[in-house]
C-alpha cells in the first residue's frame, strides 16, 4: 500500500503577529468597522489612517468584505507606511484563507474557531480568537498569547481586572459594547488595546485628536515597514 503523501510545507508567514501586537498595542484603540459595503469601508479606513491609526478590522458582515480589504491594503498611513488590515468575525476556515489572500495582517474571531486557527497557523498570522469564560480565554491565548474577550460590555472593567488576576500572561482585548468614554477604564484594568465599533468622530480634525490621546508614549512603532 503506497504512503500517502507528506503534507505541503507552510506557506510563507506575512506580517509577523507580534510585529501586529505591537502596532496595536501603541495605537491603544482597533477600530472595528462594520460599514453597509466595500466603498464605505474603504473610505472610513483612508479616514482613520489619515487621522493616524495604522491597524484597523473590517468585518465579514460587510457585503463584498473581500474587496474592502484588498483595496485598503493598498492605502498608507499618516506617515507613508502600509497599513495593517484585519479581518474580524471570522468563524470559517475558507474565509479566514480568502481574507489572508486578500493582504488582511490578522484575523479576528467573536469565539472559538478551530478552522480560522488551523489556518492562522499555517500562514504564521496572527488570530486574536474571541472568548470571555476564564476557560475560553485561556484557550485562545495559548497559541499568540493574547485574545479577544467578547462580548466585553457583560463583564466590564472589573472582569477583565479578574481575567488578568488569573491570566496574568494572557494579553486581552476586549471587544463589544465600549463606548468610547469607557475606554480609558478598560485600559487602566490592563486592556493591551480596545477594540472599538462605533462613537469615533467622523470629523478629520475630531478623529486625530482622540487617535492621539489614547495612543501609547515612548511606543514607537516607525520602523515597522511590513
Amino acid at each position: 500500500m503506497t504512503p500517502p503523501p507528506p503534507p505541503p510545507p507552510p506557506l510563507p508567514p506575512g506580517v509577523p503577529p507580534e510585529h501586529v501586537l505591537a502596532v496595536v498595542a501603541a495605537q491603544r484603540l482597533l477600530p472595528v468597522l462594520r460599514s453597509p459595503d466595500a466603498d464605505a469601508a474603504v473610505r472610513r479606513t483612508a479616514a482613520l489612517l489619515a487621522a493616524g491609526c495604522r491597524a484597523v478590522e473590517l468585518t465579514t458582515s460587510t457585503p463584498g468584505w473581500a474587496e474592502a480589504v484588498r483595496r485598503a491594503v493598498a492605502l498608507t498611513d499618516a506617515e507613508g507606511r502600509p497599513p495593517l488590515i484585519g479581518l474580524g468575525t471570522v468563524t470559517e476556515g475558507a474565509d479566514a484563507e480568502r481574507a489572508l489572500e486578500a493582504g488582511a495582517a490578522f484575523l479576528v474571531s467573536p469565539c472559538a474557531a478551530a478552522e480560522v486557527r488551523a489556518v492562522a497557523d499555517r500562514r504564521g498570522a496572527l488570530f486574536l480568537e474571541g472568548g470571555f469564560t476564564p476557560g475560553e480565554v485561556a484557550a485562545a491565548a495559548r497559541h499568540d498569547g493574547v485574545a479577544k474577550v467578547f462580548p466585553a460590555h457583560v463583564g466590564g472593567p472589573d472582569y477583565l481586572r479578574t481575567l488578568r488576576a488569573v491570566l496574568p500572561r494572557a494579553r486581552l482585548l476586549p471587544t463589544g459594547g465600549i463606548g468610547l468614554d469607557q475606554v480609558g477604564e478598560w485600559l487602566e484594568a490592563g486592556a493591551l488595546a480596545v477594540g472599538i465599533g462605533s462613537g469615533l468622530p467622523d470629523d478629520p480634525a475630531e478623529l486625530a485628536a482622540v487617535l492621539a490621546r489614547f495612543a501609547t508614549a515612548g511606543i514607537s512603532t516607525a520602523g515597522v515597514a511590513g
